[in-house]
C-alpha cells in the first residue's frame, strides 16, 4: 500500500532533477548576461533557483499529479463475485492508464490540475533552496570547499529551511490534486491563497504543516545528496565554473 505511485515517482524525479539542475545553470548565466552589472550574489541564486524551478515543474507535473492520485486513490468495493465475495476495484491500473483517464476527463487542464500552488510553491522553494546552498557554501573555509561532508550540511541545510518555510503550499497543492477522489470533501479548493485560508478555517492552521516532519526525512537528504552529486560531478567532469562559463561566452 505503501508503495503505491512509487513508479511515477521515479519516472518523474529523473527527468525534474535533469531539467532543474541544467535550467539553474542556464538561467544563472543568462542573467549574468543579459545583465552584466548584476550582482553575482545569493539574489542571482534565489531568481535562477526559482525559474529552474518553475521551468522543471512544468515540463513533468503530469507525472506529479499521476504520483500523488496513484498513492492517494480509494481502493472501494465495486463488484460482488459469484461466491458473494467482494472484489476490491481501483480507480487507476497504473501510470498510463492514471494518465489517459486524467486527460479523457479534463484535458490539457486535468493533467494540470493543481499546478498553480505547486507553481507558487516551487518559486519560493527552488530559490531558497539554492539561495541557502550557495550562501551557505560561501561561508565554508576554502579547505573544505571540495569536503563532501561540507557540501552534504550544506544541501541538508538548505533543504530543511526550503522545505519548512514552504510546506503550506505542499499541502494546497496535495488537497487540490485528490479532492476529486475524497468524495467526503464537499468543499471544492480554488485559488492558493483562498485555498490556505479555507484550510486554516476548517481544519486548523497545524494542518497545514501536517506531515512536515515525516517530509524532513525524504527532502533532506534528498536535497543534502542532489546538491553533493551535482557539484561532485561537475568537479569530476571539470566543468568550468558558472561565472567563468558567462564570461566565456
Amino acid at each position: 500500500m505503501s508503495c503505491r505511485g512509487n513508479g511515477a515517482s521515479v519516472a518523474r524525479i529523473i527527468p525534474y532533477a535533469a531539467i532543474h539542475y541544467m535550467s539553474y545553470e542556464e538561467y544563472r548565466r543568462w542573467i549574468i548576461q543579459t545583465f552584466p552589472h548584476v550582482w553575482k550574489g545569493p539574489t542571482l541564486d534565489l531568481v535562477a533557483g526559482s525559474l529552474s524551478g518553475g521551468t522543471a515543474v512544468l515540463f513533468t507535473y503530469p507525472l506529479d499529479l499521476t504520483r500523488t492520485k496513484l498513492a492517494y486513490q480509494i481502493v472501494s468495493p465495486k463488484k460482488l463475485n459469484a461466491s458473494g465475495m467482494v472484489n476490491n476495484e481501483q480507480v487507476y491500473r497504473g501510470i498510463l492508464d492514471c494518465l489517459a483517464k486524467t486527460y479523457k476527463e479534463g484535458g490539457i487542464r486535468g493533467l494540470y490540475r493543481g499546478v498553480a500552488p505547486t507553481l507558487v510553491g516551487i518559486f519560493p522553494y527552488a530559490g531558497l533552496k539554492f539561495y541557502f546552498y550557495e550562501e551557505m557554501k560561501r561561508h565554508v573555509p576554502e579547505e573544505y570547499n571540495k569536503s563532501i561532508m561540507a557540501k552534504l550540511t550544506c544541501g541538508s541545510v538548505a533543504g530543511l529551511l526550503g522545505q519548512t518555510i514552504t510546506y503550506p503550499l505542499e499541502v494546497v497543492r496535495r488537497q487540490m490534486q485528490v479532492q476529486k477522489l475524497l468524495p467526503s470533501d464537499n468543499a471544492e479548493l480554488k485559488g492558493t491563497l483562498k485555498s490556505v485560508v479555507f484550510i486554516a478555517q476548517k481544519q486548523g492552521w497545524k494542518q497545514l504543516f501536517s506531515g512536515l516532519s515525516i517530509n524532513y526525512i525524504k527532502v533532506v537528504p534528498s536535497v543534502a545528496i542532489g546538491f553533493t552529486v551535482y557539484d561532485s560531478m561537475k568537479s569530476y567532469l571539470r566543468v568550468p565554473s558558472r561565472d567563468e562559463a558567462a564570461v566565456e561566452n
